[in-house]
């Protein structure tokens, strides 16, 4: 049984490639669609939030190329870059969607 929100839930995640969207509906019926370049660029990997706290540039957009659940509370998302650190939590994720809304 999970300890998310509710809110935080996901029933369905869909990669489209092709617009460059990662789309998660929400156990409250609530939708998320999340830009792969924002993905990358929002990253909170140890080096990149090194590179943001010393006042770096965030490394250039780049596209999802492979997505790995992390237990039941995360996706590990790999980009076209080569970068494969980045764990992103539901709640995480969750949050993103709303900011882009």
């Amino acid at each position: 049984m999970s300890t998310l929100a509710p809110s935080c839930i996901p029933v369905h995640v869909t990669d489209r490639r092709l617009s460059g969207l990662l789309v998660i509906e929400w156990h409250d019926g609530a939708v998320s669609s999340l830009r792969h370049a924002d993905l990358r660029q929002r990253c909170r990997c140890a080096a990149c939030t090194q590179r943001q706290r010393t006042g770096q540039l965030p490394d250039p957009p780049s596209a999802l190329v492979e997505i790995r659940p992390v237990a039941d509370g995360a996706l590990n998302l790999v980009f076209a870059d080569g970068h494969d650190r980045g764990i992103y939590p539901w709640s995480y994720l969750r949050e993103l969607g709303e900011e882009c809304a």
